[in-house]
């Protein structure tokens, strides 16, 4: 891994300070949490912005209409845009992070000649049509069904913790096209368009009251088996790919907004006299050094990713394992400096720390990535 800054890195950092410090006091005002409509409307505005600038999907391959940024060059964006107080990818995350890279590392050329310049440039949303009621962490037991039908497949079944349901356009959609095969091995990948007949929305509601995701169900839904990403059955392999870019570089702008939140109670901490608390000043300290290990380790997945040709390896586990737990003992130590102010549901701070439990289960839950971990990367046996 060789992050050491090059003198074409450092003109890239200055030019990014300077347009972001041109740009980003034009933006509207942000729309409320609860208004999706009016939340994709301004994160695709902002990926708009970002791509006449020429800094949308900064590290995605040339020939998948990025620029074929360094490890670098990603991480010094992701480092001045979050400094900077920029929007990050809202509604569009999947599309961004899930569904694009996917389909550049497994589409054919006509697939991402259609799907990969309008999530680059603002113009579609994406959803993820992974979990069920009753397939949750153990994925692979889906019953979603597809029977092929002519040069169509007619999807019936449904998903559930669907993110952005509401407003996306198309879904990352698994479905089982063999159930007689064994479990892992009769799953296809397919891309469904959310206006198609028989697609049915119903939002959820979180403790935190927003409703990000929803459950979705699917009658006789009529899906072109163009939209096939990669073989027929072969759909276990492909949402490896897909849940390789979930845990392994989605999460990368966060460790940075983390760490910025935690310099934040640092401050509160010193100004309210709760710093004056060793047991605390040794929380923030400890936390201090987790997200600096976890900044490494994240710069480590980008570099192995660029290395493989784009897809991260199992190393994501490590990082989603570790980062879900450092995130959630962030908000009880914000907890712990802000006191009752921390307790009021207008409280930004709120909000975080109820999102924060939830980092546990989603992209894969610790328990499923402590088996990584131990057999996929230590070798060791598996449980029984």
């Amino acid at each position: 891994m060789d992050l050491s800054h090059t003198e074409e890195e450092r003109d890239f950092r200055a030019r990014l300070r300077e347009w972001l410090a041109k740009v980003l006091p034009e933006l509207p005002a942000k729309p409320s949490p609860d208004d999706w409509p009016g939340r994709r409307a301004y994160d695709l505005g902002w990926q708009r912005r970002l791509y006449d600038a020429g800094y949308a999907g900064l590290h995605w391959p040339v020939d998948a209409g990025g620029r074929g940024a360094t490890p670098t060059q990603h991480l010094i964006f992701l480092e001045e845009t979050e400094r900077a107080g920029a929007p990050y990818v809202g509604a569009n995350f999947v599309g961004l992070l899930h569904a694009g890279p996917t389909i550049a590392a497994e589409g054919t050329p006509e697939q991402r000649a259609r799907w990969l310049p309008p999530v680059l440039r603002g113009d579609e949303v994406w959803c993820q049509g992974f979990s069920e009621p009753g397939a949750g962490s153990d994925l692979a037991s889906l019953r979603t069904r597809a029977v092929r039908d002519g040069d169509a497949y007619v999807v019936t079944g449904s998903k559930i913790w669907t993110s952005h349901a509401e407003v996306a356009d198309w879904c990352e959609l698994l479905v089982r096209t063999d159930p007689a095969a064994p479990k892992h091995r009769g799953i296809t990948w397919l891309a469904m368009p959310m206006d198609a007949p028989g697609v049915t929305v119903r939002p959820l509601r979180t403790l935190a009251g927003s409703a990000e995701f929803a459950e979705v169900f699917l009658d006789e839904v009529r899906v072109p088996a163009a939209n096939r990403v990669g073989a027929e059955n072969d759909g276990w392999r492909v949402t490896m790919v897909t849940l390789s870019f979930e845990r392994g570089t989605a999460f990368v702008g966060e460790v940075v907004a983390c760490r910025r939140t935690l310099g934040a109670l640092a401050r509160a901490a010193q100004e309210n006299g709760r710093w004056d608390d060793p047991v605390l000043r040794r929380r923030l300290g400890r936390l201090y050094g987790e997200f600096g290990a976890l900044w490494r380790l994240t710069q480590w997945n980008v570099s192995e990713a660029q290395g493989s040709g784009g897809v991260p390896g199992t190393g994501g586990s490590v990082f989603k394992l570790a980062y879900s737990h450092a995130r959630q003992e962030l908000y009880e130590a914000a907890a712990e400096v802000l006191g009752a102010e921390s307790l009021s549901l207008e409280e930004d701070w709120t909000a975080e720390r109820l999102s924060s439990l939830s980092y546990t289960i989603a992209a894969g839950t610790s328990q499923i990535q402590h088996n990584i971990v131990a057999e996929r990367i230590l070798g060791l046996p598996k449980g029984r």
